[in-house]
């Protein structure tokens, strides 16, 4: 089964941006993770990342039209992009929110709400990069 991993704004800057909040893993050796962890369940994983939204958009609705399941790192688009629901909205294979730190427990109010959640099988959040393992576990186990 193909899997598409979806990350947001800034996460390719992972291990150099806030490593006491996002950990210490660069998006480089993220994306080598979780192939290995797709292969060992069975997953072919792509994993992309952009910070420009009508990109993650497009791959959304590539999403939809193919009906691959996804893994969802929106980032800051999680808090308040009606694009990027609308384009959830639109998946009809598995969708896997998921997120380094947990945003309902950070200081800031605007990262407690989610528009992408509603459309997720499952929320996989505080977890740091292992949490992108458990979301790929999510999707193998169907």
């Amino acid at each position: 089964m193909r899997v598409l991993v979806l990350n947001g704004p800034n996460l390719g800057r992972l291990g150099r941006r806030q490593p006491e909040i996002y950990g210490t893993t660069t998006h480089a050796e993220l994306v080598d993770l979780c192939v290995a962890w797709g292969a060992e369940l069975g997953l072919e994983v792509e994993v992309r990342q952009t910070n420009h939204e009508g990109v993650m958009v497009d791959w959304l609705n590539q999403a939809a039209d193919d009906r691959i399941p996804v893994v969802l790192n929106a980032a800051a688009w999680t808090h308040y992009s009606y694009a990027v629901l609308d384009a959830c909205a639109q998946l009809e294979a598995p969708l896997v929110e998921v997120h380094l730190s947990d945003p309902s427990k950070r200081p800031e109010e605007f990262r407690h709400h989610s528009v992408v959640t509603a459309y997720a099988v499952e929320v996989v959040a505080g977890h740091g990069v292992d949490g992108y393992r458990m979301a790929l576990e999510v999707l193998a186990r169907g």
